[in-house]
């Protein structure tokens, strides 16, 4: 399978995924229906990232597991670090706020818990295929390194949609450098699975 391909699949499997639950009124059925998605999208991904065969110019060199899993977990407060400066720099430009995204899903996961595995495992594992494999590795491809950190950061901001542009900026482009450093994308999935899990259970502490 192509780049192109591949990359075009796995787009369309993540847009797929955002607007199945859409389709179900009811909320209890929703809920279960986006976790589903996410997890079934989640799987799908993995398997088209096995089966392609075109590597992108980052995965010629790739480093050992026990470097991938290191800087996978090291990666995780390192992205909260980030996570922090720059939600402080956002709020040198008006009042700091939190992340309305990440209240509505800590909302949600209080009232339905099995949402919790969308977030924590289906979500990240989709993202990271979509904005750091193919979205960066397609407009890599027919520009650059730095155009495809860009954009496919870029990408990865607006799809949260809540405001803090810069803090998903600073994300996707920390994720994509773990990834180009070791030249595994499980790297930056581990990162950032890992991330998430940790902000849900601390929020759900917090709120209890």
């Amino acid at each position: 399978m192509t780049l192109n391909r591949y990359s075009l699949l796995t787009i369309f499997c993540y847009g797929l995924a955002f607007f199945i639950p859409a389709f179900f009124a009811d909320p209890n059925q929703a809920v279960l229906a986006t976790t589903l998605s996410y997890l079934i999208g989640a799987v799908v991904m993995i398997l088209l990232y096995v089966y392609q065969k075109e590597p992108l110019k980052i995965e010629k060199n790739t480093a050992s597991k026990l470097s991938i899993l290191i800087w996978g977990i090291v990666g995780i407060f390192i992205a909260l670090i980030l996570q922090n400066i720059a939600a402080n720099i956002e709020g040198l430009f008006g009042e700091l706020q939190p992340s309305q995204n990440t209240q509505n899903i800590i909302t949600i996961i209080l009232q339905r818990p099995i949402f919790a595995v969308a977030v924590m495992i289906g979500g990240p594992i989709m993202e990271e295929f979509v904005f750091r494999r193919a979205l960066f590795g397609i407009i890599a491809k027919y520009s650059n390194y730095w155009i495809g950190l860009i954009l496919s950061s870029l990408a990865f901001a607006f799809a949260h949609n809540d405001g803090h542009l810069l803090v998903y900026f600073f994300l996707g482009s920390f994720f994509l450098w773990l990834y180009t450093h070791t030249g595994k994308i499980w790297t930056s999935i581990i990162t950032h699975v890992g991330m998430n899990t940790l902000v849900v259970i601390v929020q759900i502490a917090l709120a209890q």
